[in-house]
């Protein structure tokens, strides 16, 4: 097939080999991205830990040092690549993706890429799917830019490279799929969740190959237990809920509070603090997937779980308010553990031994928090199946989920941290529905290419063709000093009879063969009349016409 057929093909909403192959290549070159960044996380931290995000075994003063070097560095590739593309991470990734089609400027990447692999590897409180997210979108979403590809399918392949990244990243290939369904594009359409489960697979089976099936959760294995724990559980998904409301409310207050310094000033601040606490608790540092060894090692030690936790929370919203890069969800992983673990001990007051049920409660822990965190539940149950390999935690995990999301969002009035931050940023993250409707069709689907194309005719040349032939679409060429001007030729109904002039002339604007149909109503929707004309390479060649009457019969078109 050549490229014009692939685009043509491209341009309709619907799942055909093309899209899912175009879904394997991106899926393919979004996890090669991620294992890569991976393992540069990897190998400068094993210079100095024996395993990888335990920094216990580091000397207190290194631990001190590092994260300040660590800022110092991240500091650096910004300048490298202009303070105005340090925007990143999943908030900006949505709101790219609603309002650009999913395109990633290439400097936020590279700062993306360096900045993260820094933070992480440098004991900072954040996550690698943040990075893993943003890389995944550019890294997929490049070949769609290189090709020239409709918008619409350029959207589809976003999602597919967030999928892959996640996959990955944590090698969860099905809550990866239902991640980009609900936080990211929000919304579930066949012929893009196949694509994206696709490209998901992708990721799993290519980080299998690299650092094996394990996973990190693999340390927590779950236990059934008696029913009557099944009524604990309600209180139990409550607490996660205002844990969850607690976390996201003071992650916008550093945000707020520390916004009148100056990036350098945060970053120094954040690398400072880190290190300080680092010094004195070293289990509070990196990611939070370390977490699950102190859980499983010690689940009785109850002051410690509280330390932990307790600096875990303040090392995140010292990252993550400050500016660090890197995501949430690793350390919201490591919060849900550790707090499942601590709110297990009470259960000690009726029974004699409750370590056999550590891991099952870290794992609930996990879901409640992520849940609620993110406003995600449907993603937070998935993930926690897939990381523990545990398909009894489902009925549980639900029982925890439900009351964590209400409590949240209910009683609590919380919204998704993403959410929060992109209000802040004031950055758009919604669309009219109509609009949302018509950025899934390419304008190459709908263009009528069987027009008539006049240059600089007389205006009894047209009206003849049009008495000869009056259901052909009719474009009149004018050539103008700034350049060619196109108007589509009609007969005007509303002349009176006495009027000499029967044919009215629309100016047309021209749109890419890359839009979509929703860059055509914004042009069309205030006049309710008229045409664009499609172009490729120059603007000056028309190859295709799109009138008001065929958008607004697409727009009426019965959906199932």
């Amino acid at each position: 097939m050549s490229i014009q057929g692939l685009r043509q093909e491209l341009a309709h909403p619907r799942t055909s080999v093309q899209l899912c192959l175009l879904g394997i290549l991106g899926g393919t070159c979004a996890a090669l991205l991620i294992i890569l960044f991976r393992l540069c996380i990897e190998s400068l931290q094993h210079l100095y830990v024996q395993q990888v995000d335990n920094f216990t075994t580091m000397p207190a003063v290194d631990r001190f040092i590092l994260p300040i070097v660590g800022a110092l560095l991240i500091l650096l590739f910004a300048f490298i690549t202009g303070f105005k593309h340090y925007r990143m991470g999943i908030p900006y990734v949505i709101h790219r993706v609603k309002h650009r089609y999913g395109h990633i400027p290439l400097r936020t990447s590279i700062n993306q890429f360096f900045g993260g692999v820094i933070a992480l590897a440098a004991g900072f409180s954040v996550g690698r799917e943040g990075p893993s997210v943003h890389l995944g979108a550019a890294g997929s979403t490049f070949f769609g830019q290189w090709l020239k590809l409709p918008y619409n399918s350029i959207r589809i392949l976003a999602g597919c490279g967030i999928a892959a990244g996640i996959s990955a990243s944590f090698n969860t290939p099905f809550a990866a799929v239902i991640f980009v369904m609900e936080v990211v594009l929000r919304e579930y359409k066949i012929h893009i969740f196949i694509p994206v489960m696709l490209a998901a697979a992708c990721g799993s089976v290519l980080t299998r190959l690299v650092f094996g099936e394990g996973s990190e959760l693999a340390l927590l294995t779950f236990n059934q237990f008696n029913n009557w724990f099944y009524l604990y559980l309600i209180p139990f998904g409550m607490a996660l809920g205002a844990l969850a409301t607690l976390f996201n409310n003071q992650l916008m207050n550093i945000i707020r509070w520390f916004r009148p310094l100056t990036m350098a000033s945060r970053l120094l601040l954040a690398g400072l603090l880190t290190g300080l606490v680092g010094y004195l608790l070293p289990e509070a540092m990196g990611s939070g997937m370390s977490s699950i060894q102190f859980v499983v090692n010690s689940p009785d030690n109850l002051m410690l779980l509280f330390a932990i936790l307790a600096a875990k929370f303040l090392l995140t919203l010292i990252a993550l308010g400050l500016g660090i890069p890197g995501g949430v969800i690793g350390p919201v992983i490591g919060m849900g553990v550790l707090t499942g673990a601590i709110l297990l001990l009470p259960l000690g007051l009726f029974m004699d031994d409750t370590s056999q049920y550590t891991g099952a409660f870290a794992l609930l822990g996990l879901a409640g928090l992520l849940s609620a965190v993110l406003h995600a539940p449907l993603a937070a149950l998935s993930a926690v199946m897939e990381l523990s390999f545990s398909p009894q935690v489902i009925l549980p995990a639900m029982l925890v989920i439900v009351p964590a999301y209400v409590t949240s969002t209910q009683l609590l009035g919380n919204r998704s941290i993403f959410i929060r931050q992109l209000d802040y940023q004031k950055l758009s993250y919604t669309s009219s529905s109509i609009r949302e409707h018509l950025q899934k069709t390419g304008v190459m689907a709908e263009a009528q290419r069987d027009f008539k194309l006049f240059q600089d005719a007389q205006e009894h040349q047209l009206l003849r063709h049009l008495e000869q032939s009056p259901t052909d679409l009719v474009v009149q060429a004018q050539d103008f000093e700034i350049g060619i001007q196109y108007s589509l030729v009609q007969y005007d109904i509303s002349l009176s009879p006495d009027q000499s002039h029967p044919l009215k002339f629309l100016s047309m604007e021209g749109v890419p063969a890359q839009a979509t149909l929703a860059e055509v109503y914004e042009i069309l929707q205030a006049a309710r009349d008229g045409a664009v004309y499609i172009y490729e390479d120059n603007p000056a060649d028309i190859v295709g016409v799109i009138t008001w009457n065929r958008l607004r019969a697409q727009l009426m078109k019965e959906q199932y």
